[in-house]
């Protein structure tokens, strides 16, 4: 703990299903060592909770919430966090579209409560204010200080963006680097996943990670966040 804050390390990373390099995906989160990583296409099908404890042991970590009841959202944590309560939430089925949902976790760390959140919002601009929207209204009814990555599949001038943006803080314009793209790593291009943060969390630095190995990971670069969550 310091003066003015809990440190927590947060890592946002679609991991594109491990349909890459499944040796890179794991440098690159080991070597950015968090102490939560919110995954968007983690498993969430056949022997999902197998799968999802494989992808935490390769990364150091542990499952706190999500799989297959979220439909891949999965938050992992180090164990300096004690996870104290989980949910899933499924937003409604659009017919012909792939289900979605989000993945939330109260934990504690350095004494302090926090919530953690993911999501993945859908391909079609048509679905996805309907699910930013019903993301949006869980984290709004949080007392306590919020901690929410996501693949929004649009930018920050979208709608579904904006409704995730609205009293949070945007971790990439705190720290003054909203020109570092993430989408897709064969050609950066796109800003389309973030991690908001509650105000009253301090944003001491962010980055996206763009290395070798992250280039062979993923088709999404991770956003790397290192805050300070408030003691009062």
């Amino acid at each position: 703990m310091t003066d003015t804050g809990v440190p927590l390390r947060v890592l946002s990373y679609n991991i594109h299903s491990q349909r890459d390099d499944t040796a890179a995906l794991a440098e690159v989160v080991r070597t950015a060592a968090p102490d939560v990583v919110i995954v968007q296409e983690g498993p969430r099908r056949f022997r999902w909770r197998q799968k999802t404890a494989a992808v935490a042991e390769s990364f150091g970590m542990v499952v706190a919430a999500g799989g297959l009841p979220s439909l891949g959202n999965v938050l992992l944590t180090s164990l300096r966090l004690r996870v104290v309560d989980t949910r899933c939430q499924r937003y409604p089925l659009t017919p012909g579209r792939h289900m979605r949902g989000a993945a939330y976790a109260r934990c504690r760390v350095g004494g302090v409560d926090v919530l953690l959140a993911g999501s993945h919002l859908s391909t079609d601009p048509a679905e996805r204010p309907a699910q930013a929207a019903a993301f949006k209204r869980e984290l709004a009814a949080s007392t306590l200080p919020v901690v929410a990555g996501a693949d929004i599949n649009e930018g920050p001038d979208g709608p579904a963006w904006q409704t995730l943006a609205e009293g949070l803080t945007d971790t990439a314009l705190a720290a003054d680097r909203a020109d570092r793209l993430t989408f897709s790593c064969a050609d950066p291009r796109r800003r389309i996943d973030a991690l908001f943060v509650d105000p009253r969390i301090t944003v001491v630095d962010y980055d996206v990670v763009d290395t070798p190995a992250a280039r062979r990971a993923s088709d999404h670069f991770p956003v790397l966040a290192d805050l300070l969550l408030p003691t009062a």
